[in-house]
């Protein structure tokens, strides 16, 4: 299936996204709909799981299997990836398992998502020092911004691959080469590229992201990523029969972990969850997520002047290609941004309201590949 074929063909393309029959769906920054053969794997997991032990029903190496997907679409190594569910606990887990000491800092982008903020903010209870990194309009962070706030006490730089409101993707390449470089761990929330946007693990020492906007899968199934060389350094915060060697299900005189990422995950795997996610990946492999970038960043160099042609003020209107996102965010002074959710929901057009530090509404676009023009048209035109 390749995205000119969707596009051409209304039939196909209402079959494989079902949403689009009744809606057009402009939120993937948010919660996206599933497709219809991530809803398929998923049920047919949980139609399985009525016949015999949930576990004992599962294909041959199908976790396994599973976690080589997950690699592959990021370019790391499957025993990188851990399976832990949402972003909020993998990076929970990446902020609380490092061996920190007083005098250390990390850097963060405190209008971040909170989930990339508030687990590193906790370590302030250790005596780590947080600091912000600055960035002259929202989200959009530069590698000399982050030259300007790290030192040689800096441990971790943690930011987002893409700001979820100003549509600012990082240069992920240069400034994870240069981190590198100063012997600093580059920690990434993927979440707004995954599934949209090259996300290459190559570039960075942990991630996380879950799979319930961009990659089109379900809830509290995503997942984290921890280099090879920095697994020893990253302690499991948590223990259960999973992670920890217990032959025979016995316990053992002192905690042995496993010697990958499988380390991390404590206990029983979210079985239906991994299926849609396992669909999720198989589906963005087959449209070629190089495709899927171009489609985006076209569609959000449309998006952006056709929204500001309408008298509306737009976060980051212009964008170099290296920092295009996926999403569109914008307001207008003196509308009241919940009224027009309403009447764009109204007319079947789905779209995020969000709000800034200062207490301003703004309303998100965030298309997908599979959207036509002609749905985009539509909406431009309601505003």
């Amino acid at each position: 299936m390749t995205i000119a074929e969707l596009h051409a063909n209304e039939e196909l393309r209402r079959h494989e996204f079902p949403v689009c029959r009744e809606k057009v769906y402009l939120a993937h920054a948010g919660v996206c709909p599933l497709p219809r053969r991530v809803a398929d794997a998923m049920a047919a997991r949980v139609n399985a799981a009525q016949q015999d032990d949930q576990e004992a029903s599962l294909p041959h190496n199908y976790i396994a299997d599973t976690r080589r997907l997950a690699a592959a679409a990021i370019r790391a190594q499957p025993e990188e990836i851990a399976f832990v569910g949402p972003t909020s606990t993998a990076l929970s887990y990446l902020a609380a398992g490092l061996n920190w000491r007083k005098g250390h800092n990390v850097v963060v982008y405190q209008d971040d998502y909170p989930s990339n903020v508030y687990p590193w903010m906790a370590l302030e209870e250790r005596g780590v020092e947080v600091r912000f990194v600055p960035a002259k309009e929202l989200g959009r962070i530069r590698l000399l911004d982050i030259q300007f706030t790290v030192d040689t006490n800096t441990k971790v730089v943690a930011l987002a691959s893409c700001h979820f409101l100003g549509g600012w993707r990082l240069n992920l390449e240069a400034i994870g080469k240069w981190l590198r470089a100063q012997n600093i761990l580059f920690c990434v929330d993927g979440i707004q590229t995954l599934g949209a946007f090259p996300t290459l693990a190559p570039h960075f020492d942990l991630m996380a992201a879950d799979a319930h906007k961009w990659l089109l899968g379900p809830c509290a199934a995503g997942i984290m990523y921890v280099r090879r060389e920095v697994q020893d350094a990253l302690k499991p915060i948590v223990h259960g029969w999973h992670n920890v060697k217990c032959p025979g299900f016995v316990t053992q005189d002192s905690l042995e972990f496993r010697n990958d990422a499988r380390r991390y995950e404590a206990g029983t795997h979210n079985l239906v969850g991994l299926a849609g996610l396992r669909a999720a990946f198989a589906l963005l492999e087959e449209v070629g997520i190089e495709n899927i970038a171009q489609e985006l960043a076209r569609k959000r160099n449309w998006l952006a002047p056709a929204i500001a042609a309408k008298g509306y003020e737009v976060l980051n209107p212009e964008t170099p290609p290296e920092n295009t996102g996926g999403l569109v965010t914008f307001t207008r002074h003196g509308d009241n941004l919940a009224a027009l959710q309403a009447k764009l929901a109204n007319q079947g057009i789905i779209a995020s309201l969000r709000q800034t530090r200062d207490g301003r509404q703004w309303l998100r676009f965030s298309p997908h590949f599979y959207n036509t023009d002609t749905e985009l048209h539509r909406a431009v035109e309601l505003l």
